[in-house]
């Protein structure tokens, strides 16, 4: 069936690559060419065009790539992280980075190819034509391919104009919704901290649970579906518990036996140097799920502690600043907790009414930062549309 859209006047369909040049442009000695900063994936937020991070060429880099601003710098390593960003300096940038420019801007304005590659359309041809199991990769050529439905000049410009005004609201919503975070956590370090609550009691870990720490079980991830699964270890964040981040697994009876409940609570023991410790509510009404090796669940003293309360209180700034020194390792990447010194842990704790108006309080902040997160999505949301319309998909 045709396009409807590519019948109007002035559209018509086009393949990526007739309108989109891969730039070439390489720098051997950035440093003595007066290249400052670097580019590599790991500084490309996913969803976000700004490039908000890099590294600096003086410590150095084998990075040759050369991007200028004004080029869309596209993450072919893994591209189900959507990882696209507009440059708005020049640099260098990893060789799994694309450096993506108009080939006429006649036939195509700058300004709309970075939400030409926001589209799912584009990502799900970037993901389908990627090859490799561990690190799947697309290539230009099957990039090249990618056909979608250009407007004329007139109306691309409309489309850029309307895009700029829906992501300026995105990153408003998004910038409100951190603010929001700030106080949340500037609330459970004043009320809960070390000092917060005159009442509270001091208490080792140890004494707020009921036994021991328990272990999980990890085995490899299946590629297949197996019907159950295990967390990964993004399912713990600095905020809490995390829905989503699970992998098939066969269920075996040590893994069975690691299976959670909704209500369970647990702390990451062995991850990242910047993510050990973190700790999370298990959430999710489903009995197809257990936790790793890298996490350990703790199960609090109804009669000394709210599971929602010590969560509180494990995510204040001192309890991070304890985790943080507690965690050991040789690797300069990856840190593990001792479960002895985790229960030597110690708390103030208050009484069970001054832990449930506490928690009250709380919850009222979560609310408003759970509203402000479902107007960020849906601000996200419209933007995808409004591109997904603008190269004439379906919505």
């Amino acid at each position: 069936m045709p396009d409807p859209k590519a019948s109007k006047p002035g559209w018509r369909k086009v393949k990526f690559g007739d309108v989109v040049r891969l730039s070439k442009a390489r720098c051997a000695d950035p440093l003595a060419e007066g290249i400052e900063r670097y580019v590599g994936l790991e500084h490309l937020e996913p969803g976000d065009l700004r490039i908000r991070s890099w590294g600096n060429v003086a410590d150095g880099v084998t990075f040759t790539s050369l991007f200028k601003p004004g080029q869309v710098l596209f993450g072919k390593r893994r591209a189900y992280q959507r990882k696209v960003a507009v440059a708005d300096f020049a640099g260098v940038c990893s060789g799994d980075i694309y450096v993506l420019e108009s080939k006429d801007a006649i036939a195509l304005l700058p300004g709309l190819l970075p939400f030409i590659c926001q589209t799912d359309a584009f990502f799900d041809h970037a993901v389908g034509t990627s090859a490799g199991s561990l690190s799947p990769r697309t290539n230009w050529t099957s990039l090249a391919d990618f056909e979608f439905v250009l407007p004329p000049i007139e109306e691309q410009r409309s489309a850029i104009a309307l895009l700029k005004a829906a992501t300026e609201q995105c990153y408003a919503t998004e910038n409100a919704f951190i603010a929001a975070g700030r106080m949340l956590q500037a609330f459970k370090d004043s009320q809960l901290g070390c000092y917060g609550l005159a009442e509270a009691k001091p208490y080792l870990l140890g004494d707020l649970l009921k036994g021991s720490p328990e272990s999980g079980c990890s085995a490899p991830p299946k590629d297949a579906a197996t019907g159950y699964f295990v967390l990964g270890l993004a399912a713990l964040s600095r905020d809490g518990y995390v829905s989503g981040d699970f992998k098939p697994v066969e269920p075996t009876n040590k893994m069975l036996a690691a299976k959670l409940s909704t209500g369970d609570m647990l702390i990451s023991r062995s991850n990242t140097v910047d993510r050990v410790g973190y700790v999370g509510i298990f959430s999710d009404d489903r009995s197809d799920v257990s936790f790793p090796d890298t996490m350990m669940r703790l199960r609090p003293n109804p009669a000394l502690v709210s599971p929602g309360f010590l969560e509180a209180l494990l995510q204040t700034t001192s309890a991070r600043e304890y985790l943080m020194r507690i965690a050991a390792g040789t690797s300069a990447s990856m840190k593990k907790i001792n479960r002895a010194n985790l229960l030597q842990m110690r708390l103030n704790v208050p009484s069970l009414d001054a832990q449930e108006s506490t928690l009250g309080q709380l919850n009222e902040l979560m609310g408003v930062m759970a509203a402000l997160k479902s107007r960020w999505d849906a601000a996200k949301q419209l933007a995808r549309l409004i591109a997904t319309k603008a190269t004439g998909g379906e919505v």
